[in-house]
């Protein structure tokens, strides 16, 4: 499925967006957030050295309904935070696409990372447009299904090279190396590896080429 990063900007009249804003060196990094039709709760880690003045203009907010500080030091707080409002969560809801935690916000900018069929994608782009979210597709990588594509040796093999260390840089494992510990000849490793690696490559970048056409006709 595709693996897709977008840079979300938030509209003006979303508290975070707006209090981001205020802020704009403070990062936000949302560490996990809920929400259902008439409200969302989240816990944030606030950045900023006004950390004061952040938690005051969170709670001055009439979308926020709730902020609880469960932890301050001299660089950050944590925060669960509670909004009548979780407009932000409402386009990843209703497409039905799940968004990788933690996610931070910067001066009224979100960015997100999202894994999704790209029907889910089709599905998000229209909710966001409905909200009035305006987004940037930063990038897109197709993410390879070994199962289908690799051979039940090929991805041993590969497995054991990895592990083994053949693929570092500097390399920890020689060919001769995997060869003996796997108890295989040189030509037969060698031969399996390069034909993995030829399939990887080619499906990686013919994948991600798809991937890109589709995703960027929907959303």
């Amino acid at each position: 499925m595709p693996r897709a990063e977008l840079t979300i900007t938030i509209p003006d009249d979303v508290w975070i967006g707006a209090v981001s804003r205020s802020y704009p060196s403070a990062t936000f990094r949302v560490l996990t957030a809920f929400a259902d039709e008439e409200s969302g709760v989240a816990l944030v880690e606030v950045t900023t050295e006004e950390q004061t003045e952040v938690v005051a203009d969170l709670v001055g907010r009439d979308a926020v309904t709730d902020v609880d500080v469960l932890h301050r030091d001299d660089e950050e707080l944590l925060a669960r935070i509670e909004t009548a409002e979780p407009l932000l969560l409402f386009p990843l809801r209703k497409s039905g696409v799940p968004l990788s935690f933690p996610f931070a916000i910067t001066d009224g900018e979100a960015a997100w990372e999202l894994t999704a069929p790209n029907d889910r994608f089709a599905a998000l782009g229209d909710q966001l447009e409905a909200f009035g979210i305006q987004f940037t597709v930063e990038s897109i990588r197709q993410r390879l299904e070994f199962d289908r594509l690799l051979t039940e040796r090929q991805q041993q093999l590969l497995t054991a090279a990895v592990e083994r260390g053949y693929y570092d840089t500097p390399r920890d494992c020689s060919l001769t190396e995997l060869a003996d510990a796997l108890g295989m000849a040189k030509s037969t490793v060698s031969e399996t590896l390069h034909r993995a690696e030829e399939r990887v490559i080619k499906e990686f970048i013919a994948g991600d080429e798809r991937a890109s056409e589709r995703i960027e006709g929907v959303v």
